[in-house]
């Protein structure tokens, strides 16, 4: 169960970094933490082949995907409350660190 929760918060990771590629600046704080999701991302994926049935994999993986991408783009659009939007996007790009930090720790916890 932890395996798909981190395929899907790594999911969740690379839509935000997209947007964020299109709205802001790269530091290299940022690029260091695409490179740590990028290491775990690519762990989990040979530990999800390697343990997983394909089907279940791939399934789940097209699942995730969609979501995510529903996900950043009700964001993107806007859930308003009262005339102020309830989530912005500089919120979830405050969160990108801490994303980071939980999909490093769970990759490691989901592939032992």
């Amino acid at each position: 169960m932890l395996f798909y929760l981190t395929l899907f918060l790594v999911f969740l990771y690379f839509k935000i970094a997209r947007v964020h590629y299109k709205s802001e600046k790269l530091n290299v704080g940022v690029v260091v933490q695409h490179f740590f999701v990028a290491i775990s991302a690519v762990m989990l994926l040979i530990y999800g082949i390697q343990n997983i049935a394909w089907y279940l994999f791939v399934g789940s993986a097209m699942l995730f995907f969609i979501a995510a991408g529903l996900m950043i783009a009700a964001i993107q659009v806007g859930i308003f409350i009262d005339g102020k939007p309830f989530i912005k996007l500089s919120m979830v790009f405050k969160a990108m660190p801490f994303l980071t930090a939980a999909i490093v720790i769970l990759s490691i916890v989901a592939s032992n």
